[in-house]
């Protein structure tokens, strides 16, 4: 990786966005508005903007963000699997951690992989 700047770029990374954007769409019926993911040694993180549905804008307006936090928490400790194995298969190593979280405004989520040895 001599040369290149470890935090942009890389075939990996965009391939890592474009299944965090595919595992988003499959999963909560529409894809974020844009993805991009960043590696610093053995943490890669993808940052997801536009991510909330009409029904969670809604309940974010009605005053229940902190709900809308809660049932995304969940839904995303139920996939585990699936978002560590993306990453593994794309990144050739094994994910150690998997941290995820959201944010309403801006309205981001960022998905964390720790990586073991490889």
């Amino acid at each position: 990786m001599a040369g290149k700047d470890p935090l942009t770029g890389g075939r990996e990374l965009v391939e890592l966005s474009n299944a965090m954007v595919a595992l988003h769409r499959e999963n909560f019926g529409r894809g974020p508005g844009a993805a991009k993911s960043f590696r610093d040694g053995e943490m890669v993180a993808c940052v997801l903007s536009d991510i909330y549905t009409p029904a969670e804008r809604t309940l974010i307006g009605a005053g229940q963000a902190e709900h809308v936090r809660r049932t995304r928490a969940l839904h995303h400790e139920a996939l585990e699997g699936e978002y560590r194995a993306s990453a593994e298969r794309i990144l050739a190593r094994p994910v150690t951690t998997f941290l995820s979280a959201v944010h309403v405004d801006p309205d981001l989520a960022v998905e964390i992989f720790l990586l073991g040895a490889g």
